[in-house]
């Protein structure tokens, strides 16, 4: 049955972005609106393909340009975010160069980063300002890495530093809110916490594997939480953002995986 699955999976996937892919390109040679809102569609289809359930805990801040500030624990978290806002999502320059993932990242437009050469920083703010400007939703995995989903690791205050100085540039009232993204049940079981392997990908695991097992598994509930948005002008030092910012995103996660 697992590999029935896998077929099954792989032939929605084609279908679902064979149908959606070519107004999609066109939308995006247009620089149309619809750019932003196919992928959304593209992701809301691709979650019961995959078995993944979300559920929503509060809402995305509608008033005005929005980072949402999240914790990132496996590529599960591209769909089930990508499914319930039009995002555009700041992603590590390696991932560009992945098999399948990078050009799918490509064609939702993320913002791909280069955090080791502190000389782009510039440009890498001004990608992002550029977005925030246009009214779109920006997606920043603040951990710079994936955790194993039962808690938050330390988020990185320079890849903060870059997004609040993105918000500053485009002076238009941009709004950070943090976000818990929580794996917590398969099969309809509650997962616990040796279980959450199934969903998490830390970043010494590879990605086949993973993706081969979750394919096989499938009926993944996540839930997402929405926290306090805050003015990205707030005063305070980048390195108190980050703590406070943090804070918040693991007090959420502790309540959803309780749940």
């Amino acid at each position: 049955m697992g590999w029935l699955r896998l077929v099954y999976v792989a032939l929605a996937f084609l279908a679902v972005t064979a149908v959606l892919l070519p107004p999609h390109l066109f939308a995006l040679w247009l620089d149309h609106p619809l750019a932003r809102r196919i992928p959304r569609l593209w992701h809301r289809l691709m979650c019961p393909v995959l078995g993944l359930k979300v559920t929503m805990r509060g809402a995305p801040h509608s008033n005005g340009p929005l980072m949402l500030i999240s914790n990132h624990v496996s590529w599960l978290d591209i769909i089930a975010l990508g499914s319930v806002a039009d995002v555009a999502f700041i992603a590590k320059s390696e991932v560009k160069d992945w098999p399948v993932f990078g050009q799918l990242a490509r064609w939702q437009r993320s913002i791909f980063v280069e955090r080791s050469q502190r000389r782009s920083t510039g440009k890498q703010v001004n990608a992002i300002t550029a977005r925030l400007e246009r009214g779109e939703i920006v997606v920043l995995f603040a951990e710079g890495t994936t955790s194993d989903g039962n808690r938050v690791l330390e988020f990185k205050s320079s890849l903060l530093g870059v997004a609040r100085q993105a918000g500053e540039d485009a002076h238009a009232g941009v709004v950070l809110q943090p976000v818990s993204i929580a794996y917590n049940r398969i099969q309809g079981l509650p997962m616990g916490r040796r279980h959450r392997f199934l969903a998490a990908w830390p970043g010494d695991v590879e990605l086949l594997p993973h993706l081969l097992t979750v394919l096989r598994e499938g009926a993944i509930d996540v839930e997402i939480c929405f926290g306090n948005p805050s003015e990205v002008s707030d005063a305070r030092s980048r390195k108190v953002v980050s703590r406070a910012l943090r804070d918040e995103v693991e007090t959420m996660l502790a309540e959803a995986l309780r749940r």
